[in-house]
Parts: structure tokens; C-alpha cells; sequence
């Protein structure tokens, strides 16, 4: 069951929060939409390309790490995809992604995307990384066993035991069956990016982060994946400074990535989708559950279906916490109204998310 929150929700001052630099955390909420594009690609006539990519698809066991106490499968033909976006330091990633090689990764970005029943629309909730939970206890998909934790960094469940751990942590919060798993990290992002031609944003103000190399006039440009992923790592340039901030940023992203899929016509040119498709496949890692051609083609089928107009996104009803101004917590009532909508199928209502804490960058950035 979701953690218990038991501190009040206290306004928050007024003025700008977060100035410290912290380059182990880094955001990429792109990477909910990127990754089902995958999968989307599969139903589009040239689904044999999979015989040939399917060598280049990791994947993890979750549901025998997790065993049977879980929440249970919904009967409504809807299902819950959890996306993580790896900021591991190793590899390519390292000189991408600033900061130390400690031989650790990190899951920087989170997001729970429900494909509705009929699967002609789907619910996007971004979980903020700085959000303090309790962590259950996990094993992991190696069987090492991890105690349970208190008041925690969200993203502490992944850099502990991995993607089965934080598969547990999300079940936790949610009370909702997570039916797979995908997972991307940077260099995987940014080659995606540059394969699709880049992606035209406009810009509503100045952007400016020297950590996220980033230096954007406000106007009209086209990202290559290099500065794509400036932007949605970037968070002292935008709003209050929060991992807030940058979710609404990374938001508004990732309709305009779903804009230029449609722009590129890459679900008709073969040529496209065989390089798009080649860098995804060895981007990502999913559950073992789709990790099959069989599987990744199924799935595929329920959801290319989905329109740009058909995808909500929100971000998970959290307050600014009172003690610490660079954590969050859960704000318990209206998160379980989300959850409850999800789990019910049903959209989530409006009022879940009025008067939680934002982060202030709603419109900096908007498809072109």
C-alpha cells in the first residue's frame, strides 16, 4: 500500500528554491513517449525488422523478483507501464551525464503511463525523484534482498536494487499492478534525438545552465539530441529552481516529440524506422515480458491507437516539504485520487492536482 504521510501540508515561501548544484540527479521524462514509440513502430507494416533487432533487447525478470505479493491485475483491458530514465555514470553515459563514475546508476526520471481500456487514450504521471517514501523491502533481480527504508529519496528504490526494487517501491506508493517495465539512459536519448532529425520546441523565455550546457534564446528552435538533452536535465534555468520545474518542462517536451514522430513520417519510411529502431533497441531495457519480438509486437498493436490529444500528463500531487526545501512529500488525499482513477480506468479528475506544489515552469516551453 502507498506510504502514510503523516506531516500537514504547509504552504511554502514565496522566491526561488534549489541554488546548490546537485549533477547526480538528472531528469528525462522524454523518455515515457520515447519509449512506447518503440513499440509502436512494430505495428506499422515492418514488424520482421524485430527478427533481426530483437539480439539488442535487454531485459530484467521483475515478476519473479517480486514474487505474488502484489497488487493485483486489472480486469479492465487497461494496463500500467512504468519508465525510468538511467542516469547511470558508466559508458557513454558518463561524459553525457556530468559527475562521477561511482559504477552506480540512478533512476532520475519516473513515470507511470496507463494505457486505457480500448487504448485510444493514455494517463502519464511523472513521479518526482525528490519525493521522501518509505521504501519497502525488495529483492532484486539478481536475488539479492534489501531491507525496507524510511523517509527516503524516491530514487533511492533503483540506485538499491535495481529495476525490480523500484518496480516494488512504485507498487507501494500506487497500490497498481505495474504490468512492464522500460527503461532508457542518456546516450541512448540523445541518439534517438539525432535519428528523428531533432525535435522544434519554442521557447517562451531565456534558458540559460552552464551544468546542463544549455544556452537557449526564447523563440523557436530545433533541438538536436545534444541540446534536447540539456533541456530536459535543466532545472536552475527554469521556475523555482525544482525537479519540479523540470517535469514541466520535460512534459511539454514530450508532446512535442510526439508532434515530430508524426512531422518525419517515420512510421512510413522503412529506412527511418530501421535506424530509429536499431538505436531504441539497444537504448532500452524492459521487463522480460517484453523482452520477445512476439511480445514488443503485441504490444505494439494496443498502442498505436493513441493520438497526441489522447495523453494526459500530470505530475504526482506532492507539497514542498516544511523541513527540507530541496524534498517533497506525497500529498496523501489527492494522490489517492489519481491512483483511484487509474485503478478504475478512469480519467484522472482535475481537482487531484490544484493547489499541489508545480514548480513554476508550466509554459516556458511549447511545441512550435
Amino acid at each position: 500500500m502507498a506510504a502514510e504521510n503523516t506531516a500537514e501540508p504547509r504552504h511554502r515561501s514565496r522566491g526561488r528554491r534549489r541554488t546548490t548544484h546537485d549533477k547526480r540527479h538528472r531528469g528525462m521524462k522524454i523518455v515515457a513517449w520515447t519509449a512506447a514509440g518503440i513499440v509502436v513502430l512494430g505495428g506499422t507494416g515492418a514488424g520482421y525488422l524485430y527478427l533481426e533487432l530483437s539480439g539488442n533487447i535487454e531485459s530484467v525478470d521483475i515478476d519473479q523478483a517480486l514474487g505474488t505479493d502484489r497488487p493485483e491485475k486489472a480486469d479492465n483491458g487497461s494496463e500500467n507501464i512504468l519508465v525510468l530514465g538511467s542516469d547511470t555514470r558508466a559508458g557513454d553515459n558518463k561524459e553525457l551525464g556530468g559527475g562521477d563514475d561511482d559504477g552506480s546508476a540512478r533512476s532520475d526520471t519516473a513515470m507511470i503511463v496507463h494505457v486505457h481500456e480500448g487504448h485510444r487514450k493514455a494517463s502519464v504521471v511523472s513521479l518526482p525523484r525528490d519525493t521522501l517514501i518509505d521504501r519497502p523491502a525488495c529483492t532484486d533481480s539478481e536475488g539479492g534482498t534489501h531491507p525496507a527504508a524510511s523517509d527516503v529519496m524516491f530514487n533511492s528504490a533503483y540506485s538499491t536494487g535495481g529495476a525490480a526494487c523500484a518496480v516494488k517501491t512504485v507498487e507501494s506508493i500506487t497500490d497498481l499492478r505495474m504490468d512492464h517495465y522500460l527503461e532508457i539512459d542518456f546516450a541512448g536519448f540523445q541518439q534517438l534525438i539525432d535519428e528523428l532529425g531533432g525535435v522544434e520546441i519554442t521557447i517562451t523565455e531565456d534558458i540559460e545552465d552552464a551544468e546542463s550546457h544549455l544556452d537557449l534564446p526564447a523563440g523557436t528552435h530545433r533541438l538536436d539530441g545534444e541540446q534536447a538533452l540539456g533541456l530536459v536535465r535543466t532545472r536552475h534555468g527554469v521556475g523555482d529552481g525544482s525537479d519540479l520545474g523540470r517535469i514541466q518542462l520535460q512534459q511539454a517536451f514530450v508532446k512535442a516529440l510526439v508532434q515530430q514522430v508524426r512531422d518525419v513520417g517515420v512510421l512510413t519510411s522503412p529506412t527511418k524506422l530501421y535506424d530509429l529502431a536499431d538505436s531504441a533497441t539497444r537504448a532500452v531495457t524492459t521487463d522480460s515480458g517484453l523482452g520477445s519480438v512476439n511480445a514488443l509486437m503485441s504490444f505494439a498493436g494496443g498502442l498505436k491507437g493513441i493520438e497526441p490529444a489522447g495523453v494526459r500528463m500530470v505530475t504526482m500531487p506532492v507539497i514542498y516539504d516544511p523541513a527540507d526545501a530541496n524534498r517533497v512529500l506525497v500529498e496523501e488525499t489527492r494522490a489517492r485520487q489519481v491512483w483511484d482513477a487509474l485503478r478504475n480506468d478512469r480519467t484522472i479528475p482535475a481537482a487531484a492536482t490544484e493547489g499541489t506544489a508545480t514548480g513554476e515552469a508550466k509554459d516556458v516551453v511549447d511545441a512550435a
